[in-house]
């Protein structure tokens, strides 16, 4: 890949060090840290420990006694030259069942309100959509997603609920998500899904990873019921597709 741009590197302590791309968040730029990061994976370089994707760079964490940060920089520079180089995995779109309004979503009126909006008008735009999953992160398995419409964005809550159930889906501005955990949290919540984003005894702890796509499906009660029942029986197949564009 030659796009003429310039390596940086900005060092965090001694322990770490992050490859930055810019500020600009896009698809495009997504790719390249995706790319970036599967060249990581083959490299398999002996002292890093992990490497941690966001929208704009890549963490490097690394131990100084078994590899020097001049000896990482030139291997990183290495791989950032060659990014480009080897075809990333065709990405995947995930299909998210939730159940809008009521108690799992106690601010799906307010965010049609903001908007005026209907409640249904909000669920059509909201699942209307593909959301890319630019970065991991605030608590495991956390989504950060990108392509929500700016029709229903909606300013976070003033003051922040003490504790947001887990799989609750939510509006903070120009974003969605998914919270993971049971945290305090201060989105509007509009919706709620079955699945467990997180789940520490799962070979796979984190269900969903960056780079992929997600599309929220509304489902009714007893359809959030049923698949509520089938994930803690451990029945549950997850919808997915290879995403072909």
């Amino acid at each position: 890949m030659h796009d003429g741009q310039q390596l940086r590197l900005d060092t965090l302590g001694d322990t770490a060090v992050r490859v930055q791309w810019g500020t600009e968040i896009s698809p495009e730029l997504n790719e390249q840290i995706r790319s970036f990061c599967v060249l990581l994976e083959q490299a398999n370089i002996k002292g890093v420990a992990e490497w941690v994707p966001t929208y704009t760079a890549v963490t490097l964490f690394y131990d100084p006694y078994t590899i020097s940060y001049d000896r990482l920089a030139e291997k990183i520079a290495e791989l950032y030259r060659r990014r480009g180089e080897r075809e990333i995995p065709p990405a995947e779109r995930i299909y998210i069942p939730t159940y809008y309004g009521g108690e799992s979503g106690p601010d799906l009126e307010v965010v049609a309100r903001h908007n005026q909006l209907s409640a249904e008008e909000v669920v059509e735009i909201h699942t209307g959509s593909e959301y890319l999953i630019y970065m991991m992160g605030f608590t495991p398995g956390f989504p950060y997603l990108g392509g929500m419409s700016k029709k229903i964005a909606t300013p976070r809550l003033q003051t922040p609920r003490e504790r947001i159930a887990p799989g609750s889906v939510g509006i903070a501005g120009e974003q969605t998500g998914i919270y993971s955990m049971a945290t305090p949290g201060g989105w509007q919540i509009i919706g709620r899904t079955p699945l467990r984003l997180y789940d520490p005894d799962r070979e796979s702890p984190m269900l969903l990873q960056a780079g992929n796509y997600l599309q929220f499906v509304s489902i009714s009660k007893a359809e959030y019921d049923q698949i509520e029942a089938d994930v803690q029986a451990g029945r549950y197949q997850l919808q997915k597709e290879t995403r072909t564009h």
